[in-house]
Order: C-alpha cells, then structure tokens, then sequence
C-alpha cells in the first residue's frame, strides 16, 4: 500500500497549518477544537517548515511552565521534518514512525505540503490491506 492511497481515504481538510508566529495557545486551541495531534507551520501554506505537536506543547509546559503559551509556536516546533511522498510505501513510513518515535507526518511532492498522515492513518490502512488478503486467501481456499 502506498501513502496516495492513505490519502485517498482522508479529507483535503485535513491539512491543517498555522505560521510560524502564532502563538503557542492559539495553536493548542486548533488542536483541540480540530481534534487532531498535530499541525504543520508554515510561512505560505504550501511549505512545510516545522511541526508542532500536542506531545510539543505539553513537554513545553513541564519544561518551562504556562508561560510558553505565549510564545510564537517557531520556539517550539520541529524543524528537522521527517517526511514522505505520495510513492513511499506504507510499510517504510510506519518504520520511520516507528523509529522516531512519532506519530505525523507531512506528505510533500515536490517540496510541496499535500498532506498529513498519522500513525493511525497507516495502522488503519494496513490492518485493511490484511483483511482483504485474509479474505482472498479464503476464497481461494474456499474454491471462489
């Protein structure tokens, strides 16, 4: 399975981005109104240039307290993006995941943002992918 059929099964909606200079609390509350884990900051909407999770937020605030809040959300997010494409296999982006111990990640095609896809997103599809192999292996055995 391929990250463009993952894609195919979410809503263009579902990229959300912020810039760079919105603050910390207005980003959490998109979080929580949009119930999703994470947004994408970008300067134009189109570039990903960072990544701001709930995981980031909430690190923050232990860290350095509520204060952070206040801050633009450049001071907290990732700039180090592990990313994928369209054509990248399922299976290697889930051991990307895996590995970085993360649970997003931009889609870009030709440095593009075309989306977002989670952890979740991935499990979904591939426990889908087992289905319908489990299904045609017992077709096949049942004589279909």
């Amino acid at each position: 399975m391929l990250v463009s059929q993952i894609l195919k099964t979410k809503a263009l909606h579902d990229i959300i981005t912020v810039s760079p200079t919105t603050l910390v609390s207005e980003a959490a509350k998109i979080l929580s109104d949009k119930r999703i884990g994470t947004v994408v900051v970008s300067r134009d909407g189109t570039n990903a240039d960072g990544i701001l999770s709930e995981r980031d937020i909430v690190r923050e605030i232990g860290a350095r307290g509520a204060g952070c809040l206040t801050h633009p959300v450049e001071s907290l997010m990732t700039t180090k993006l592990v990313t994928c494409g369209s054509d990248d296999a399922a299976d290697a982006v889930l051991q990307k995941m895996t590995d970085g111990r993360f649970r997003h990640m931009p889609v870009l095609e030709k440095g593009k943002l075309v989306g977002v896809i989670s952890l979740g997103d991935v499990v979904k599809a591939k426990l889908m992918e087992l289905a319908m192999e489990k299904n045609a292996l017992e077709g096949m055995i049942m004589g279909h």
